[in-house]
């Protein structure tokens, strides 16, 4: 590690008393609102509470060291429980760890290879509706809490956002999430009331995760179980916290090494595997959350891991007795705030294309329940209309010389799969001249489909017996043409 690396790193974990104090606290709240999501996603994924928090807890602690982008809360999440269900429902809480720990080593190759370098196909529109997206999520994961319940429960909500919206105008010393929990479970307490607490939620670990292998049969005939959901999972997870580091990245103005988180969630997911927890990934929810209230560095992240094991074993007894729906108001300001509400304003000013594939993101990601199906669908849409758009700009124009009876069709543009039809409609194959020229000064062939477009185009145009002339291709052209159609590169 050299001295700026070292320099980088040590102001990533500690610059200043200040900055210290916001990142316990912020981090504190972190573990707060990862809680309720950890447990009701283990429930999804078909695997007790204490699953999913104890990798949150292994996940949180190795990723502050490790990981790419400071600030950012992982731990067990939504995406990859449900990809995760299907293998418990099939072969048990085992074979998911070894899932975990084969999914840990995908993500440290994928690492190693950079393949972070996909993320540059995410368009702002999809990274704006996968925000939206999840913040919609996030609401409707509490509309079950608020459901068949007294009004004691509204109440405590009501008091809950009060709490959390008013008391910054009184004092920022502590942040009001923290004051939130601390302050409706002291009433809870005082006033017993028909509420559910954190305790009914689920079963909170009664002691430390242990260091185990996962007890399954070492065989190939294990790896070719396992192997498609720890690529599934893999992607998903290295997917979501992606998308989470850039939402960060955003919202602090600073930069992340996405190839380090990439590695850091491997290395992560397989302590979690190893101390017998589920793979998990980037929380967006609890990240935006841990940022709004200070969270800027690495020490704010180890803190949510770290309380999280406090609150785990030694506090269990006093957050037990945390009421859900301190929780809940948590969880909805975190929705409010995580929701792009300058989006709305955004549909009518920017180009309606960016609109339509930020509210198919947001569409397929609400109805599927999938954060990777909706960038997944936000991305090809993407794709689809950039084709479009850079197939409108490709022109040919046509010039014809008497003198010497040749026509010159001079190409504008890019010409690849999209566009290559288009190109060779352009040009008049029943032409009398005598000769015909092709001038790609101002073009360029990007791939083997436009490649063969101009070679099919020529030997038509040589079949009616008309001479042509292939020029201004550019070197990449060129090496192009020269490798799939070299009798055509040479007659240029």
């Amino acid at each position: 590690m050299n001295s700026q690396t070292f320099a980088r790193y040590r102001t990533e974990w500690f610059d200043g008393v200040g900055n210290a104090r916001r990142d316990i606290l912020a981090g504190m709240v972190g573990t707060f609102a990862l809680i309720p999501e950890v447990i009701a996603f283990s429930f999804v994924a078909g695997i007790d509470p204490e699953v999913g928090l104890f990798a949150s807890f292994a996940i949180g602690i190795v990723i502050a060291f490790a990981g790419g982008r400071p600030a950012m809360i992982s731990g067990a999440a939504g995406s990859v429980a449900l990809v995760a269900a299907a293998l418990v429902h099939s072969h048990g809480l085992q074979y998911l760890l070894a899932a975990t720990l084969l999914a840990g080593l995908f993500q440290i190759a994928f690492g190693l290879m950079k393949l972070n370098v996909l993320m540059r196909f995410v368009s702002r529109s999809v990274r704006t509706g996968f925000v939206n997206a999840l913040a919609i999520l996030i609401f409707s994961a509490q509309v079950p809490q608020m459901l068949n319940v007294t009004w004691h429960t509204y109440a405590m909500i009501a008091a809950g956002l009060g709490l959390i919206y008013l008391t910054p105008k009184v004092t920022n010393a502590i942040p009001s999430p923290l004051i939130c929990v601390m302050a409706l479970t002291a009433i809870s307490m005082c006033f017993p009331m028909p509420i559910h607490t954190v305790a009914d939620l689920g079963q909170l670990p009664a002691s430390l995760p242990a260091f185990a292998l996962p007890a399954v049969p070492y065989a190939l005939q294990t790896l070719v179980i396992v192997a498609p959901y720890a690529l599934a999972m893999a992607a998903v997870g290295l997917l979501e916290s992606m998308m989470t580091a850039s939402v960060v990245d955003d919202l602090t103005d600073t930069n992340s090494s996405k190839a380090q988180e990439c590695t850091g969630l491997g290395l992560a997911n397989l302590a979690a595997g190893l101390f017998g927890g589920i793979a998990g990934c980037g929380m967006i929810g609890q990240t935006v959350g841990n940022v709004r209230y200070g969270g800027r560095g690495r020490l704010s992240t180890l803190v949510a891991g770290v309380f999280l094991l406090l609150v785990m074993v030694p506090l269990r007894p006093w957050i037990a007795q945390v009421p859900v729906a301190a929780l809940v108001a948590i969880m909805i300001m975190v929705s409010i705030s995580t929701f792009s509400w300058a989006s709305l304003r955004d549909l009518a000013r920017h180009p309606k294309v960016s609109g339509a594939v930020m509210l198919a993101t947001v569409a397929v990601t609400v109805a599927t329940h999938d954060l990777s199906m909706g960038v997944g669908v936000g991305v090809l849409l993407s794709g689809v209309f950039f084709a479009f758009k850079v197939t409108r700009l490709m022109q040919v124009r046509s010039e014809y010389c008497e003198d010497t009876d040749t026509r010159t069709y001079v190409v504008l543009g890019q010409i690849f799969f999209a566009s290559a039809d288009i190109f060779v409609d352009q040009f008049d194959l029943g032409d009398t001249a005598r000769s015909v020229r092709i001038d790609l000064s101002a073009a360029h062939l990007w791939d083997v489909t436009a490649v063969g477009a101009l070679e099919d185009l020529v030997t038509r145009m040589r079949r009616h017996g008309t001479a042509v002339e292939v020029v201004g291709m550019n070197e990449a052209s060129a090496i192009l043409v020269d490798r799939h159609a070299p009798l055509l590169g040479n007659s240029a």
